[in-house]
């Protein structure tokens, strides 16, 4: 008899144990996907769709860039007038990724806040930018010194002006798309 309660007793810590390994799996799953490290899903958007439907969100909030992207934007110090917020984007549905997404709005609630896109994956030319936009001037380009320097096609729409950053280092694709919207 005694060796079947002894049985009984590791049967139910075993089970306990698991249980408690299993439940402890799960929250750091659930903990993941919430702080945006489960966010590289695929998207059924393409770049052009998440640029006109980032537009459509002006002006601009963690909750509504969060909830277009199906990502989390975590905190990040700011200065004594800007909030920071930073967080990794979807994939799109043509190959390219949102691999970094930089939201900085005001302090005071004041403005239109200012959205920057890191572009990865698959290569986007200037030319498939051109398809999109047309007549796209040079607003910006480097200085010599840093293969990190980007020249800048930027076109004025209703809302403020749009921008794409071609950096040096690959002048062939696309790195960045900014959101400056007028009044940010």
């Amino acid at each position: 008899m005694t060796n079947n309660i002894q049985r009984i007793r590791k049967f139910v810590w075993s089970a306990t144990m698991l249980l408690a390994v299993i439940g402890i799996a799960g929250l750091t799953q659930a903990g993941e996907a919430k702080h945006g490290k489960d966010t590289m899903k695929q998207a059924d958007m393409t770049l052009w769709q998440a640029i006109d439907a980032l537009a459509q969100q002006i002006p601009f909030s963690r909750k509504k860039v969060e909830t277009l992207l199906s990502t989390h934007l975590e905190e990040k110090s700011g200065t004594t007038s800007w909030n920071f917020f930073e967080g990794p984007g979807p994939k799109l549905s043509e190959g390219a990724i949102i691999s970094n997404i930089d939201l900085r709005l005001r302090l005071n609630g004041e403005g239109q806040g200012f959205l920057v896109l890191e572009i990865g994956g698959a290569c986007v030319t200037i030319d498939q930018i051109k398809a999109h936009y047309e007549n796209l001037r040079i607003t910006g380009s480097p200085r010599g010194g840093s293969l990190n320097a980007q020249t800048y096609y930027s076109k004025t729409l209703p809302w403020g002006e749009l921008s794409f950053g071609i950096k040096e280092e690959n002048p062939r694709c696309l790195f960045s798309v900014i959101f400056r919207p007028t009044g940010s």
